[in-house]
């Protein structure tokens, strides 16, 4: 397979926002398991098309809407309004119709202040995905606004167990495994006993 394509999508009402950063990021890191070089990340702010979401023709959006359905992956990402995703993401995915994201493998980011939101991404944005047709192979991706300055870590923990689901879902290869530990030396290996 060559490289998947690759959307992330910021529900964030704030153009060019932190759950956007976040967003970039994390597909990027996505696109990198497939091997070779990467296809580059689309990015959809949704701040920028708020304005014509609700008009009875919102080309902006149809042409979001069109670029998200047929990515291979995608990053969804939204930062925790009221204890769920925000009405900005809600009014764009109302737009598709049934399976609007059919075989879409889609991973829901959730931004929060405090740890206690940890489930808004499995509790209220994955349902909507699965509604709409998405693959779902790994659990939501949650970020605590103190984690935003450094990402690696929280995606390096997370990746740990996503990636495999993730690239079989993707029909990638397996990673190559990591290299085994060295023999215990012989001289060390009677020491033992």
């Amino acid at each position: 397979m060559s490289s998947p394509s690759v959307v992330a999508v910021s529900g964030n009402p704030r153009a060019g926002s932190r759950t956007l950063g976040a967003a970039r990021a994390t597909a990027e890191r996505l696109a990198a398991l497939a091997p070779g070089t990467p296809a580059p990340v689309e990015v959809v702010d949704l701040a920028t098309l708020a304005g014509g979401l609700l008009a009875p023709a919102h080309p902006a959006a149809d042409a979001a809407l069109a670029r998200l359905a047929s990515a291979d992956l995608a990053v969804i990402a939204t930062p925790v309004y009221k204890a769920s995703y925000t009405g900005l993401l809600k009014a764009f995915l109302d737009l598709y119709g049934a399976d609007g994201l059919a075989g879409v493998v889609a991973v829901p980011l959730v931004v929060s202040g405090s740890p206690a939101h940890a489930l808004a991404g499995e509790v209220h944005l994955r349902p909507v995905l699965v509604e709409l047709g998405a693959v779902l192979p790994a659990r939501s991706l949650t970020l605590t606004e103190a984690q935003l300055g450094d990402l690696d870590p929280a995606l390096d923990a997370w990746l740990a167990r996503a990636a495999g689901p993730l690239r079989r879902a993707l029909g990638l290869p397996a990673a190559p495994a990591a290299a085994a530990p060295d023999a215990v030396p012989a001289d060390l290996a009677g020491a033992a006993r």
